[in-house]
């Protein structure tokens, strides 16, 4: 069993290969977080520790003891009416709008299998995979229920969290605060890894200490954003990637979050995770349940590295779904880049025809094909093609690619809607708009009202028609600003908060009738690039546009940042022309091959446009792809260089699960002169196996590992090159 309930102490264990997580129901009914580190078969209740602590107040049911303060014990979910003035997980309003609450235990129910969350995205398992908690905390006098779900998949060294809160009582009550998880920390000098960034510049790696206080990021932009992924690691000051103690925190969920690290007055450090507070106030009417998103969590005592491992093993094999979860994705080539909205039918077949020739597996026409959308002022919400643009029907358009041998894939961005468009001309308030108030525009567009199911059923109707007609095997699913003016025209008028979780549920709904429609179809997620590249969008689109930027040495520091939370598989990365159009940058053919392959690999550029070495260097490309495509996706995933720090090389590797190949790939950033010479060590080989190189060379996996290999002398700078190594006995 990974979970156990020692009913005479009333502790929970929950325990997985490696790990171990649990909490103390305690005399006075309140739920105590104990300990989460290195798994362990003791009791650790013991660590809890009671004195007066001044003005720490006491709950009434402790009477004249004042050694006993939620103010200063570690708790398993805080909430605001404790006396405990830390930064809570739960805040609820009666029908007088008076804030406060009191939970105590009620129940428990262990099940076999791993829960589910309606309409919202969660890790999956097969029943004998994993194990659920279900802890039911009770307020007697608000009448309201809040159940902790633990979902615990043991060979993973997983915990997910979630909560449900049901109100059973007469009266409205108003969540101000419902978080998805807490944890507690009794001891240690600690950093929060965090990745902050910016449109074109995410998820860039920042190790901030954790000082007296607290320290916050987060999302209000109705995404999970550029600015902020929803992913952390608590790790002690002397974590590095191959030693020390941490644990990270992930949320699946794709909208507005907020995590917090605060550090008391007694050096405990809590860290909370979920839905950002700010304008949440949700109404929960009689009888209404609310369910927070889940959080997933784990541990590891071996540093970065293996808590890299576990996320993108965990989100590979139990998140993302679908044909393509484990099967190679097309090579694609995409028309943005190469075309903008200048293209018709024919333009876009000559494209197709050159990548076909080239061996490039799958056509995407990009945004541009419908209604009157000729620039980015116009057409969004009118899901008709333009059939004028195209010189024919979108059947005609993607049979005549069809017939290359190619497959065909579609940009949308169903969200969104220009004023000047027919959809918004018929129904301006399903946009985002204040009465009385000019509407805030990003990108000269607003955003639908994915809360109100018509909306939800109009565009459903209108794109599905469109790919019902056609021979679509891919679609890209843009979202290209953040949310303002919310207000929602419907009866009743809910908060801000509760619209935009509606919101979610409205697009994940829209994600999920889309992929039961289509079982086959490969979806890609973007939002500008990496503003939406989370967990949630991870259970519908198994692959998610990393970046806008697709510049190589820009998405070395890009793809180095999103390693530590999510596999490679999910990361869309496409060979794009020179100069690039982001930064300007020249950077070499070969390196930009290189680098766009730790990813699901395209290109984004005509290539009836580049040289003939070049076109040679794409076939290299497009078979070196389909070579070691099973090690770039499916192979262990190991940081040889800080991206951040090294300034003079970046290195990475993929190993097999079985250690009998490897593929390190090296971008050397500099040229220097009559230079040092440069090393790699390798990472996660078989000390005593002996590796063949390419060239035949041989090397002791021991060797590769602590001595390491010396960094190919270049010419030029952001040079690259690539070292396979087979096991001796695998050849």
């Amino acid at each position: 069993m990974a979970i156990l309930w020692d009913d005479k102490n009333k502790v929970f264990s929950l325990h997985t290969k490696h790990t171990t997580y649990q909490m103390k129901v305690d005399q006075f009914g309140f739920l105590l977080h104990t300990y989460y580190g290195s798994r362990i078969q003791d009791d650790a209740s013991y660590l809890l520790v009671c004195q007066d602590r001044g003005f720490s107040p006491n709950p009434y049911e402790a009477e004249n003891d004042r050694t006993y303060s939620l103010d200063a014990l570690p708790q398993e979910y805080p909430f605001h009416g404790s006396g405990d003035y830390r930064t809570t997980a739960f805040d609820v309003c009666d029908g007088q709008n008076i804030s406060g609450c009191s939970l105590k235990f009620h129940s428990h129910q262990i099940i076999q299998g791993k829960y589910a969350l309606d309409g919202l995205p969660a890790v999956y398992a097969d029943v004998q995979q994993a194990e659920t908690l279900m802890i039911t905390l009770k307020d007697e006098r608000l009448h309201l229920d809040v159940v902790l779900y633990y979902g615990v998949l043991a060979d993973e060294d997983v915990i997910t969290r979630a909560v449900k809160i049901t109100n059973r009582g007469q009266q409205t009550l108003t969540l101000a605060k419902a978080l998805s998880a807490s944890v507690d920390v009794l001891t240690g000098d600690l950093d929060l890894v965090h990745f902050y960034g910016r449109h074109a510049g995410e998820r860039t790696m920042e190790r901030t200490h954790l000082e007296h206080g607290a320290f916050s990021i987060g999302s209000y932009r109705g995404t999970s954003s550029h600015q902020h992924n929803p992913f952390v690691i608590v790790a002690e000051r002397e974590t590095t990637e191959r030693s020390g103690n941490c644990f990270g925190m992930c949320f699946v969920y794709s909208g507005n979050f907020q995590c917090v690290a605060e550090k008391d007055q007694y050096g405990q450090t809590r860290v909370t995770m979920g839905i950002a507070p700010e304008r949440f106030q949700y109404e929960l009417a009689p009888l209404e349940s609310f369910t927070a998103p889940e959080v997933i969590l784990s541990y590891s005592d071996a540093g970065f590295e293996t808590l890299s491992h576990r996320y993108h093993h965990v989100i590979r094999h139990h998140v993302c779904r679908g044909a393509y979860k484990l099967t190679r994705r097309p090579i694609l080539i995409n028309n943005w880049e190469a075309t903008y909205f200048d293209f018709d039918g024919h333009k876009l077949f000559d494209i197709a025809k050159q990548a076909s020739e080239l061996g490039v597996e799958m056509m995407v026409l990009d945004d541009g094909w419908f209604g009157s959308r000729n620039s980015d002022n116009e057409g969004l919400g009118d899901w008709w093609v333009n059939e004028d643009k195209l010189q024919g029907s979108m059947r005609e358009v993607s049979a005549r690619i069809c017939a290359l041998g190619m497959k065909f894939g579609l940009w949308i961005e169903p969200e969104m809607v220009n004023e000047n468009s027919k959809l918004y001309r018929e129904h301006p308030d399903w946009a985002f708009t204040i009465p009385g108030k000019k509407p805030v525009r990003g990108r000269n567009q607003l955003v639908l009202d994915f809360s109100r199911p018509e909306v939800v059923d109009y565009v459903c109707d209108h794109i599905f028609k469109v790919l019902d007609d056609a021979h679509v095997s891919y679609v890209k699913m843009d979202m290209n600003r953040s949310i303002s003016d919310v207000y929602s025209a419907v009866k009743g008028q809910p908060s801000e908060g509760k619209v935009l979780y509606r919101y979610m549920l409205g697009v994940y709904d829209f994600m999920e009738r889309l992929l039961t429609r289509y079982p086959d179809l490969l979806l890609e997620g973007c939002s500008g690039g990496g503003g939406r590249f989370d967990a949630g969008m991870m259970y519908y689109s198994p692959q998610i546009w990393c970046s806008d930027n697709t510049d190589a040495i820009s998405r070395l520091h890009i793809q180095y940042g999103t390693s530590f939370a999510y596999p490679i598989s999910t990361v869309g990365s496409h060979v794009s022309t020179v100069p690039n159009h982001q930064t300007g940058r020249i950077v070499d053919f070969n390196t930009r091959g290189i680098v766009a392959m730790a990813g699901s690999f395209g290109y984004e550029l005509d290539l009836n446009l580049v040289s003939d070495a070049e076109k040679q260097q794409v076939r290299q490309q497009v078979e070196a792809y389909k070579k070691y495509w099973h090690l770039l996706h499916d192979g262990k995933y190991y940081r040889l260089t800080d991206c951040e720090r090294d300034h003079d090389k970046a290195a990475w590797m993929f190993v097999a699960e079985d250690q009998s190949e490897a593929l390190v790939q090296i971008v050397k950033w500099t040229a220097d002169c009559n230079g040092p010479v440069l090393y790699v060590r390798c990472r996660g080989l078989d000390p005593d196996a002996i590796y063949v190189a390419d060239d035949g060379q041989q090397y002791s996996g021991a060797v590769l590992m602590h001595a390491g290999i010396p960094v190919r002398a270049l010419w030029g700078e952001y040079q690259a090159y690539q070292l396979h190594f087979v096991r001796q006995n695998e050849q």
